[in-house]
């Protein structure tokens, strides 16, 4: 800058954002000879983007300034930039200028909408960017699309991506997207309920509410829950911890989620195996009043997976070894099931499970409650079971 160039704080500097702008391509028209002169309108422009400065962005744009000059530090351009620092209207700005919407910085690969979708608070810009064209469902060299960033970056105590998923889903985005380590939709929801296990009790209820929240908007949007591998499965996870993840298990049961992979059926993993082991598996002493209250909640699942189909699918080769003082009980509850399979249903129980499958998706019980008929008969049509924590979803 000039010696007789005035400072910005000098007492002669004027406040009107119409002088700076001025001031500004005075000093763009003064400079543009300097052999500097691209590289420091460039970098100019990011400072613009940073500060959501749009009309001072504008005339370093129409001064040369290139939108493709990365930062020499992080290696994003003026447009990433923009995004992190949440600036929508500067978003725009540099796309109608030729910004291409999706590029991809040369570190990590991230596209704007990558990064828009990773925090609630880029919520506007992630707006802005579907608005103006970004495609939802351009992966990065992991494989991961914008709904696996906001799915990955959500922890569910401190970060909630909920409505980035909301609007990456009302987007377009594909729930059947993998990345190429096999993670699907599904894999941070799985992840994030095994840190519920033996965790802060009010930390595991804002995760258990967040889980929910994105599973409605997933299968909302087609995505299942009950697919193989094991692992990768939503429903499995939930059956294999029935007793702690009881009431999201509900809601995917009552929302037409199968008990067995969906892919391969009973022969490649199965509900009714999973309740069984794992009541199979507790040491059921006498004294211990946690077998009873496991039992009470396996009768519910079992009554939930048993309604949530007209044709039940047991595993083949379906047999029990209980021990303990409920083991009798266990084995009750086990040759009703193989009966109910092996004969043909009473006409009650096909009612039953044909009224609860047209009164699907979830919450069936509330549906069952407000029908005008009879107490017995609603008292019949419902699975009264609940968890502890089903009110807080």
């Amino acid at each position: 800058m000039d010696a007789a160039w005035p400072s910005l704080s000098a007492p002669g500097y004027v406040a009107s954002e119409e002088s700076r702008l001025l001031v500004l391509s005075e000093l763009l028209e003064r400079k543009a000879h300097s052999p500097f002169y691209q590289e420091g309108v460039s970098n100019a422009l990011l400072k613009m983007a940073e500060l959501g400065l749009t009309r001072a962005a504008d005339v370093l744009l129409q001064n040369g300034a290139n939108l493709n000059f990365e930062d020499p530090v992080t290696y994003y351009t003026a447009l990433h930039i923009a995004v992190l620092r949440n600036q929508p209207d500067m978003v725009e700005l540099l796309v109608h200028h030729g910004a291409d919407v999706n590029r991809r910085d040369r570190v990590h690969e991230s596209s704007p909408l990558d990064l828009a979708s990773e925090e609630p608070e880029r919520l506007p810009c992630l707006q802005r960017l579907l608005d103006l064209g970004a495609d939802v469902n351009a992966a990065d060299k992991h494989g991961k699309t914008a709904l696996l960033h906001a799915l990955a970056s959500s922890d569910g105590v401190q970060v909630h991506n909920t409505e980035n998923i909301r609007l990456l889903l009302e987007g377009g985005a594909d729930v059947k997207a993998t990345t190429k380590d096999g993670d699907t939709v599904f894999t941070c929801l799985i992840f994030l309920l095994g840190e519920t296990v033996g965790g802060d009790a009010e930390e595991a209820r804002l995760i258990n509410r967040f889980c929910f929240q994105v599973t409605r908007l997933l299968l909302a949007h087609g995505a299942d829950p009950s697919e193989c591998p094991a692992h990768e499965s939503l429903t499995h996870i939930c059956l294999k911890g029935f007793k702690l993840h009881f009431p999201l298990l509900r809601f995917l049961l009552e929302s037409g989620a199968a008990y067995n992979c969906s892919l391969h059926g009973a022969s490649c993993w199965s509900g009714f195996r999973l309740v069984f082991e794992r009541l199979c598996a507790h040491p059921g002493c006498a004294e211990d009043d946690s077998h009873a209250d496991l039992l009470c909640t396996a009768e519910a699942v079992l009554d939930l997976m048993v309604t949530s189909s007209r044709r039940l699918q047991l595993p083949a080769d379906f047999d029990v070894q209980p021990v303990g003082s409920l083991a009798e009980r266990i084995r009750a509850l086990h040759r009703s099931l193989c009966q109910l399979e092996s004969r043909p249903p009473p006409l009650k129980h096909l009612c039953r499970v044909a009224i609860r499958l047209c009164l699907q998706p979830w919450p069936v019980d509330v549906k069952v409650r407000a029908l005008p008929l009879p107490d017995r008969l609603k008292w019949y049509l419902l699975n009264e079971h609940r968890g502890p924590a089903e009110d807080d979803l």
